[in-house]
């Protein structure tokens, strides 16, 4: 990893959490929705780069989201496995083109990339709601806030994708 890149890796992880801790966990829509935009870290991640660093990096930042928010390892839980799983997700989203090494997310289609953010989220989401409820009694509720909260975390996350991304000239 060059230089260039693990400055903006830092301004990410950092910028991120403070945007979630700081706005986005203050956010009570309809007294239940409070959108998780730090999972962009996970998606803005380079695809090639040390994934033992990547894990590393990412249970940094949900136990940075769980010191703030008083969560107990939930964030970081959910975190930690959605990095753990991203090498499979990518390779649903993107198939063979995930293989070659000079694979980069800003070559792929918008709607790879949109199907690629979206399941993230959902998994990221049903292991946060699974472990925050805790009771499969209760697995509609699981499903109202993993649909709610992961609609409006999914917006977001294309608002802010679009709007710090880089554009293809």
């Amino acid at each position: 990893m060059n230089r260039n890149t693990n400055l903006i890796n830092i301004l990410r992880f950092v910028l991120l959490a403070m945007a979630q801790i700081f706005v986005f966990n203050n956010f009570n829509f309809f007294g239940f929705i409070n959108p998780m935009i730090y999972v962009l870290f996970l998606y803005w991640y380079p695809i090639k780069e040390n994934k033992a660093i990547f894990i590393l990096l990412s249970f940094l930042l949900g136990l940075t989201i769980d010191i703030f928010s008083d969560t107990l390892a939930i964030h970081t839980t959910a975190t930690v496995s959605i990095a753990y799983f991203r090498p499979t997700i990518m390779r649903f989203c993107f198939g063979v083109n995930y293989e070659f090494q000079s694979f980069k997310l800003s070559n792929t289609t918008r709607a790879q990339q949109i199907t690629f953010l979206a399941l993230l989220i959902i998994v990221h989401h049903l292991i946060f709601f699974m472990l925050e409820i805790f009771s499969f009694a209760n697995f509609l509720l699981i499903l109202k806030k993993v649909f709610a909260v992961g609609s409006i975390s999914f917006v977001l996350c294309l608002l802010f994708s679009s709007l710090f991304s880089v554009r293809r000239p």
